[in-house]
């Protein structure tokens, strides 16, 4: 094999990431700009008795992510958020008590293929302690 034929391999092969889809993280005030200007589509993936508990973001869509045996039914999950969005593109953010959850399910969706997937740093306790406003719908 000649030097430039390894060098191909080798590039094709780093190249590659380049195009995977990445997984990003947004504060508060990003979440509202992106929500505003970008049409974002703010999922609240945390269980109804947190929903009841703190209130949602004002806008954002109730899809819980795990049942309350830590379980995530990754098929069904994904059929419904396919059924929240508006475009392909459309920026998803993702939002769950303290971050944690939120990115496990934004990495998932990044390994998916699916681009343009934020998660709210800190989640809603940063949304909260920040005084940002909540609805109890």
């Amino acid at each position: 094999m000649t030097l430039l034929s390894k060098l191909f391999i080798l590039l094709a092969f780093f190249s590659s990431g380049l195009y995977a889809a990445e997984l990003k993280e947004v504060s508060n005030k990003q979440l509202l700009t992106m929500q505003q200007s970008q049409n974002a589509l703010v999922i609240d993936i945390r269980t109804e008795a947190e929903w009841q508990a703190t209130g949602i973001i004002p806008k954002s869509e109730k899809l819980q992510a795990y049942d309350k045996q830590g379980n995530f039914d990754t098929t069904n999950w994904l059929t419904n958020l396919q059924k929240l969005k508006s475009s392909s593109d459309q920026p998803i953010i993702l939002v769950c008590r303290s971050g944690h959850r939120s990115s496990k399910v934004g990495e998932f969706l990044t390994k998916q293929g699916i681009n343009n997937v934020y998660h709210l740093n800190n989640g809603i306790q940063s949304w909260i302690k920040s005084g940002f406003p909540v609805s109890t719908d």
